[in-house]
């Protein structure tokens, strides 16, 4: 797999649970902690990102 569609991927999974976070945070009664946990892999996805970007 060459850098280019590896970061591609790893952007499209970051939207991914972008999109995820937004809904969830618009329902009722959803648990923070898994929010929480989404917004971790978020974090660690676009530090992954920025690494891999500036190499």
């Amino acid at each position: 797999m060459s850098l280019s569609s590896h970061l591609q991927e790893l952007k499209k999974k970051h939207q991914t649970l972008s999109e995820n976070v937004e809904v969830m945070q618009r329902s009722p009664g959803t648990d923070d902690i898994e929010i929480a946990k989404l917004k971790k892999q978020k974090l660690m996805l676009k530090e992954e990102i920025t690494r891999l970007s500036t190499h």
